[in-house]
């Protein structure tokens, strides 16, 4: 390797991929030449649908790209790759100021800069150092935002684990709420399978349905573990539990989503739960789907006091609560579930 061959390896300006996109193959050739010997790695292509493939395939950290070509001008080459990559920066070229696109087009296509040919490359030097900067700058933010993702990814980490044990340590207490929680939340993804809701609500759903009885921790045993019937005193203490746990996971952000459902999952749909006796919509909706999965397995899980309810008294009891005590709609796909895809309910029950 010769000593200039081994100056230019060495340049910084060597790391970042440039493609160069022209049908007039003695351009390309000349870019090549001129940026090459500024220290830039350069790849010259002359066919602008092979340039989109190449993109598609390879990583590249500019473009150069000619508007007026031959079978698809460079608009069209851009709307293209804009399609499957947002981040390549580009400047597009002309040998004709009147010809060139609009502004609007140049900015629907975040085609970053633009500029007219020349036998001088002097103005382009300029753009091209200008963009690498950019380039630079960009890959400094997205690195810095990749390990402030991957701190709190460590972060929800740690906090999930934390509040883990302790929903693990309330359902250690008594053998008969054991598997709760992981029911609550399998039952409350059925129901919000079935509302279309997306992957990530679905999340916020099944998360929420773990730690809705997370406020239990800050209930006596006493009160948590009596067998005979509840004072009106035992009950009023146990109807804290919600506002136990919203203060619980108010400490963390991460928490925020979950929150109206552990919050709110007693309310009832006519208004007369607790803790803020909300009607109607003005119950979150997570809340009100936890509700329901909440109810339905307290009926169907043996108790101390008492056996699982038959499955059959268990429908008639959500058709004669439906509006009252839970959202009708809610209530409505509930029962479709039981009807016909009941096979799900007992894998869940069999799971946990």
């Amino acid at each position: 390797m010769r000593l200039s061959e081994s100056k230019l390896l060495e340049s910084p300006m060597h790391k970042y991929k440039i493609i160069a996109v022209d049908d007039e193959k003695g351009i390309v050739e000349s870019l090549e030449v001129f940026l090459k010997k500024s220290g830039y790695q350069l790849t010259g292509v002359t066919d602008p649908l092979q340039a989109i493939e190449m993109i598609k395939n390879e990583h590249y950290d500019l473009m150069l790209l000619d508007f007026l070509m031959s079978p698809i001008h460079g608009d069209q080459v851009v709307e293209e790759i804009r399609k499957f990559n947002k981040e390549l920066y580009i400047l597009l070229l002309t040998g004709q100021k009147d010809l060139a696109p609009p502004l609007d087009t140049i900015r629907r296509l975040s085609i970053q800069g633009y500029c007219e040919k020349s036998d001088k490359f002097d103005q382009l030097l300029l753009l091209i150092e200008s963009a690498i900067k950019s380039i630079e700058q960009m890959n400094v933010i997205k690195e810095i935002n990749r390990q402030l993702k991957d701190s709190q990814v460590q972060l929800e980490k740690a906090y999930l684990e934390s509040i883990e044990t302790l929903r693990m340590t309330v359902e250690a207490k008594d053998v008969y709420t054991r598997g709760h929680s992981e029911r609550v939340a399998e039952y409350s993804v059925l129901i919000g399978k079935k509302l279309g809701l997306s992957d990530e609500e679905l999340k916020i759903l099944r998360i929420g349905g773990l730690f809705h009885d997370i406020g239990k921790i800050g209930i006596p045993d006493s009160i948590l573990l009596k067998e005979s019937k509840l004072t009106d005193e035992e009950y009023s203490e146990i109807k804290n539990h919600p506002a136990i746990g919203k203060n619980i996971l108010s400490n963390a952000t991460i928490f925020k989503d979950i929150i109206p459902i552990v919050y709110h999952h007693h309310e009832k749909y006519n208004g007369t739960g607790y803790p803020e006796r909300l009607a109607g919509e003005a119950i979150p909706l997570f809340a009100r789907i936890a509700a329901v999965a909440d109810t339905f397995d307290a009926m169907t899980s043996k108790r101390s006091y008492r056996n699982a309810i038959p499955i059959e008294i268990v429908k008639e009891e959500f058709v004669k609560c439906s509006g009252s005590q839970f959202d009708p709609k809610i209530a409505t796909v509930f029962l479709d579930i039981l009807n016909n895809e009941y096979d799900k309910i007992l894998e869940i029950q069999n799971k946990f």
